[in-house]
């Protein structure tokens, strides 16, 4: 594919996305830049297809399940229905769909494998900015978003075994750290993924200490 229709093409596709985003300020089109700006950076250490990981990261969150009733499916519909309409090559639409589908976290003990270098990057790059400081104002964010609590001590963390169970969740947003966040530096999938991840994981590991020893008066 020439690179002036690629262009085109990830043009287009920014201005679709940018109008149908919805949900909290932690899912909004600045999620995806970031996600983009980071993904793209992996993938130039990676050797990977630029415009597979672009295109991938620009359409992730097109349609979250978060914000249509839990559905884990719309997002690839809604995706391979768009690239349909520019005349993308069935090869791409498969490839940037099955990324999509297999992107989110889904619970502690549910496996979300990548099979190709570009997934693993798209995720790994999702996966970077649900943690260290933006992590952490996400996080409270979609609590606040949900009317979630801060913390109570009473309301131990659960290790979720099937993402029904992981979606249905409402838990206080502490728990989450121990649920998800600080599970994600040991899923990245990539050398650079693994190395961007340390720093991250332990600025929120020092932020939860932190708000623990003040909860209790320290």
């Amino acid at each position: 594919m020439p690179e002036l229709l690629k262009k085109e093409i990830l043009k287009k596709t920014e201005e679709f996305v940018k109008g149908r985003l919805e949900g909290d300020s932690g899912h909004d089109w600045w999620h995806i830049h970031r996600v983009r700006n980071i993904a793209l950076h992996i993938a130039k250490k990676e050797q990977a297809d630029l415009f597979i990981v672009e295109l991938a990261v620009l359409l992730h969150d097109v349609a979250d399940h978060k914000f249509h009733d839990g559905d884990e499916t719309i997002g690839a519909k809604v995706a391979r229905d768009w690239l349909l309409s520019l005349g993308i090559d069935q090869k791409t639409i498969l490839h940037v769909c099955q990324i999509i589908k297999n992107v989110s976290f889904k619970g502690a003990n549910v496996e979300t494998s990548m099979q190709t270098i570009e997934g693993k990057i798209v995720q790994d790059a999702d996966r970077l900015d649900a943690m260290g400081a933006i992590g952490i104002a996400r996080a409270f964010s979609y609590g606040g978003y949900r009317n979630r609590e801060l913390y109570n001590p009473n309301q131990k963390p659960t290790m979720h075994s099937s993402f029904d169970e992981y979606k249905k969740d409402e838990g206080h947003t502490i728990n989450h750290f121990y649920e998800k966040l600080f599970l994600l530096k040991n899923r990245m999938n990539t050398a650079t993924g693994k190395s961007l991840a340390e720093e991250r994981h332990q600025f929120m590991q020092d932020y939860v200490d932190c708000f623990l020893k003040e909860w209790d008066g320290k």
